[in-house]
């Protein structure tokens, strides 16, 4: 009989004797300890019993450590005890957790049962695939949101950025996409949200229904930064776990932006010098690591849907720059369409899909070319028809797309609690682009 490797490590760290070392100080987000061995990444408890703190080693010395608290550290005071475990942190994984809510750390917070034996523990640290072992992208996902599958069409394994600024929709359209998709199991990070919206994202949003197949891991703005910052690792790995077992996952999180920030209050934390606008080095190095982990695999797939919150609606400020650039395509969300009524507000000219040949059809492709030529050109002579400058006839296609707008205009709108089959997603648009 083979026994599992995390169940191992565990039956290890309690083979141990006990050693117990002390806190020698505190500053900012980090403690200094004394008197105990530990690895990088390992965690330790100070204070051990019923109410201890665990922090995570995030650098060794010849006879000290520095940890990151993953709590608060008040009430922690020079000389406390601190007991090394001996592992790092572990998550569960497996077909118990579906329907659950879980914290940064992956405990439930949802008043449930307790997961217990229902459950496996794996380490949060995994291996990304290599990239030659990766399928490629080449089997459509569908979201149930016209714009979505017919104009910004998505693979699955795909990783797609949602750029917004705040207020404009984001959370809204990723539960309209949750309830829509035909994906195997749905994974979500809310990760630094505020403690209002948590309760009615699950309730109203998503519902029992979208409960069914879900997975929501939970880290509000008010918990530590490190927490926030492992929530969106916890949630990745509770989706690669799905993956390996050849399912098709889509990781939703709320947002990659929030995790940025908080990777640079512990970078700068630790001393690492501010960069571009105050983010240190380690957020450009942490970024990548994180979103290559979604993907295909050698079986199964995570697609990957990571909100990015505009800073001021600036669409090249760093962070989204940076994921712009490592992510599969974008949508595009704008204050100027969700004033004005429109949901979702996808502005479909500024949003790609990067994969989008390769899992749409030639003439389905051609149908959507087609809307988006209809819709730039109209774009391109919108003040002059608006000045009454433009002359009919001038233009053709121009004269095609003031003539079909109002269609356009009704197929890209959906309701928040409306679900489009891709099939008659398709047949409307090509209805529109052939006058049928």
């Amino acid at each position: 009989m083979t026994i599992p490797l995390p169940l191992l490590n565990r039956a290890r760290a309690a083979a141990r004797p006990q050693v117990t070392g002390s806190v020698t100080g505190a500053m900012g987000l980090t403690l200094t300890v004394d008197g105990i061995s530990a690895a990088v990444g390992d965690l330790v408890e100070v204070n051990p019993g019923d109410r201890g703190l665990l922090a995570e080693v995030v650098a060794v010395g010849r006879d000290r450590l520095t940890c990151m608290p993953l709590g608060n550290l008040s009430g922690v005071h020079a000389g406390a005890p601190v007991r090394a475990t001996g592992m790092p942190l572990q998550v569960p994984v497996g077909e118990a957790l579906l329907g659950r809510v879980l914290d940064g750390l992956g405990r439930p917070v949802d008043g449930g049962p307790a997961l217990g034996s229902m459950v496996s523990f794996v380490d949060l640290a995994s291996e990304t695939p290599h990239a030659l072992s990766r399928a490629r992208v080449e089997q459509p996902l569908t979201f149930g949101v016209r714009a979505l599958d017919t104009l910004v069409p998505c693979g699955k394994g795909q990783r797609l950025g949602i750029f917004a600024g705040s207020g404009v929709g984001k959370s809204s359209l990723l539960a309209q996409i949750t309830r829509g998709t035909d994906a195997d199991v749905r994974v979500i990070g809310l990760i630094g949200e505020r403690g209002r919206e948590v309760r009615e994202f699950l309730e109203e949003n998503l519902g029992p229904e979208g409960m069914a197949r879900t997975v929501v891991v939970v880290a509000t703005s008010d918990e530590p930064p490190l927490v926030r910052l492992k929530a969106a690792f916890v949630a990745t790995r509770i989706a690669e776990a799905f993956r390996d077992q050849g399912r098709d996952v889509l990781l939703l999180m709320d947002s990659i932006t929030r995790t940025a920030m908080a990777q640079r209050e512990v970078g700068l934390s630790a001393g690492e010098p501010p960069a571009t606008r105050g983010y240190p080095p380690s957020v450009f190095a942490m970024m990548p690591t994180l979103l290559e982990k979604a993907g295909t695999g050698v079986t199964g797939s995570i697609t990957g849907l990571y909100t990015v919150l505009v800073e001021g609606d600036d669409h090249n400020e760093p962070i989204a720059d940076t994921a712009r650039s490592i992510l599969d395509g974008h949508i595009v969300l704008t204050r100027k369409l969700a004033t004005t009524g429109h949901f979702p507000a996808i502005d479909v000219l500024e949003s790609i899909s990067r994969v989008a040949s390769a899992v749409v059809p030639p003439q389905q492709m051609a149908d959507a070319r087609e809307v988006r030529r209809m819709m730039g050109a109209l774009r391109d002579v919108r003040e002059l028809i608006e000045i009454g400058a433009y002359q009919p006839g001038s233009d053709p296609l121009v004269d095609r797309a003031r003539q079909l707008a109002p269609a356009i205009e009704s197929f890209l709108q959906q309701p928040m609690g409306d679900s489009t089959p891709p099939e008659e997603s398709w047949a409307w648009l090509q209805r529109i682009v052939r006058g049928a």
